[in-house]
């Protein structure tokens, strides 16, 4: 049972601090980078940021897609087997529907997707989307880093046109997003993630920092102006970083970006290494004081350890990571299962009966996680 300081009680003591000042406490404006987003998004955006204040979205990357031993089970969830609840935020991945593919990158058909990211609007979750998308100089996966790629769409370059009728295939899947009530659904769209990497073809080692701006401000003004996607809320990701301003080199602006976030993975034992601790601080450390200075909220876009080999992982390592950081959300990796080409199980969020179980229900508890029937009540689109 989750318990909420009752609405009564947040008017009680903003009273208290008017009768004490004289007036409440400034509060800066977060406003969405679209100026013509649709009230739905407004909404959501502002809804985000004012949830940070009490605690973040847990969300899992194809939760309603397949899990360990299952695949499209209608209704089923890793999440929900352990929990009885879903997750309050959902992942998904375009890879693919730029060769219009049935299925993403992931095998996950794009119809069943469409289907649902209505569900999970249609119930009061969120949904994000990446976008692994192919390496348009080669033809080759996103992992393919050929010198030159990324320079080869922007305006005038080789491979601009092939990478328009690619905007236009993603963009006619977001356009037709829509939840029972008719309108357009917003998502949290992350493009280039983990651009401060080196594993994909639009990562920093192979763009200039004024390349990687020109091409995302084109990226957003081409779906926002052309396309009309007024629906997307737009979230800056990076791998790791060290500083403020290596966090900031490739940033491109502030009419382009609404959310700032950053992936970071646990590798080694937490039991005796507190590195991804101490690290996930430092990252959110600098991150936050970005967000004060550009007025934007923040967020861990991905993160887990696969298999969760360490029982209390959720309490003891996830949670003091994100130690009293306001954040807006954090999404665990996907439950693929059993990988074939690495002989090897791949997960990140428990099922049942998985080793971390009842430390997760634990972690659901906490008042500062939102899952689905949290943030349900909520009307975060209202």
């Amino acid at each position: 049972m989750k318990f909420y300081i009752p609405n009564i009680l947040w008017v009680s003591l903003l009273l208290w601090v008017v009768s004490c000042y004289g007036q409440l406490p400034e509060k800066k404006h977060h406003s969405l980078s679209d100026k013509n987003a649709t009230p739905e998004t407004e909404n959501l955006y502002q809804n985000l940021i004012l949830l940070q204040e009490k605690g973040f979205l847990f969300g899992h990357q194809d939760d309603l897609a397949y899990g360990v031993k299952w695949r499209y089970e209608e209704g089923r969830s890793d999440i929900k087997d352990v929990t009885g609840d879903y997750p309050a935020l959902y992942g998904w991945d375009l890879g693919g529907i730029e060769h219009e593919k049935s299925n993403n990158i992931d095998g996950v058909p794009f119809k069943k997707m469409k289907n649902w990211i209505k569900e999970i609007y249609d119930r009061g979750g969120v949904s994000t989307i990446s976008w692994h998308m192919d390496n348009p100089l080669t033809m080759r996966n996103s992992w393919d880093t050929t010198s030159g790629s990324l320079r080869s769409i922007l305006p005038n370059g080789e491979k601009h046109q092939l990478y328009l009728s690619w905007l236009d295939e993603a963009a006619q899947f977001l356009g037709n997003l829509k939840g029972s009530d008719g309108k357009k659904i917003p998502i949290l769209y992350r493009p280039f993630h983990e651009l401060t990497g080196n594993w994909f073809w639009w990562c920093k080692n192979n763009a200039s920092a004024q390349e990687f701006k020109e091409i995302w401000t084109f990226t957003i003004h081409y779906l926002r102006e052309t396309k009309k996607l007024n629906n997307l809320i737009i979230v800056y990701n990076t791998a790791d970083f060290k500083s403020k301003e290596e966090f900031l080199e490739y940033y491109p602006g502030d009419d382009v970006v609404d959310v700032l976030s950053f992936d970071k993975y646990q590798y080694t034992n937490p039991v005796t290494d507190s590195s991804f601790i101490t690290e996930v601080q430092n990252q959110l450390k600098i991150m936050n004081e970005v967000a004060v200075e550009h007025q934007k909220p923040m967020a861990i876009a991905e993160t887990g350890y696969e298999q969760i080999p360490y029982e209390n992982w959720w309490t003891k390592t996830l949670t003091e990571a994100i130690g009293n950081y306001k954040i807006s959300f954090v999404l665990l990796w996907r439950n693929h299962g059993w990988q074939e080409q690495e002989k090897k199980m791949h997960y990140y969020a428990p099922y049942k009966g998985q080793l971390s179980e009842k430390d997760f229900i634990e972690f659901y508890n906490s008042p500062k996680t939102f899952f689905q029937k949290d943030i349900t009540q909520e009307n975060i689109y209202k």
